[in-house]
This record gives C-alpha cells, structure tokens and sequence, in this order.
C-alpha cells in the first residue's frame, strides 16, 4: 500500500447522512438497495445504489446515518445515477457491513 500525504487524504470528502428512502433495485447485476441520503444544508440530498442486501433491508435502513464520501462524479449503475459511494466494511464472508457513527451526529458532518 503506498503512503498519501494529509492534504491528499483531505481531497477525499467523507460526510454523514441520514437515510431518508430506501427501495430494493432489482435491475442491478448484483442484488442493491437505492438509497437516497440527506447531506444537510450544504450537500443536499444525494442518492446511490449499495449492495448491502445481506444484512439491510430498505424499510431499516430509514433513519439511519451512513458516512458516504460526497465528491466522486456521478456513476451510472444500470438505469441509475449513483452520486455518492456510501461506505462499509466487508465481514468475514466478504458481505459489506455499513460503516456510521456510533452516536447521533449533525448531519453533514466532515470526518476528520
């Protein structure tokens, strides 16, 4: 793995979110949820396709704050626009595990 420096890492901006829609996506190659995510004020609401079907379904995952990082371009995923990447970790069989803060936040918040 080679090293960046703090300002690279500073390029990359990761923000909480709160779900506020969820919907299955049948038409992805591999099963996903479309999420469609509130960034605050500042960011707005951004939508994405995740698959995170192995242990999330849509009407949990309402409410829910997920970190996403917020300045990718927009990515065609089948007939829909991904505009953010939502972040998880994957388990011990590779299936993704949503990554959040522990606590409530203000949403739009930077990680730092």
């Amino acid at each position: 793995m080679s090293e960046i420096t703090f300002d690279e890492f500073l390029k990359v901006d990761v923000r909480v979110g709160t779900v506020l829609r969820a919907e299955p996506y049948p038409e992805a190659r591999k099963p996903a949820i479309k999420l469609w995510i509130d960034f605050g004020d500042e960011i707005g609401e951004k939508k994405t396709s995740a698959q995170i079907t192995a242990y999330y379904h849509p009407e949990t995952l309402v409410g829910r704050q997920v970190m996403a990082v917020v300045n990718f371009p927009p990515r065609q995923i089948g007939k829909f626009m991904s505009e953010v990447l939502v972040l998880g970790m994957p388990d011990e069989n590779g299936e993704v595990v949503l990554v959040g803060p522990d606590h409530n936040v203000p949403i739009g918040g930077r990680l730092h």
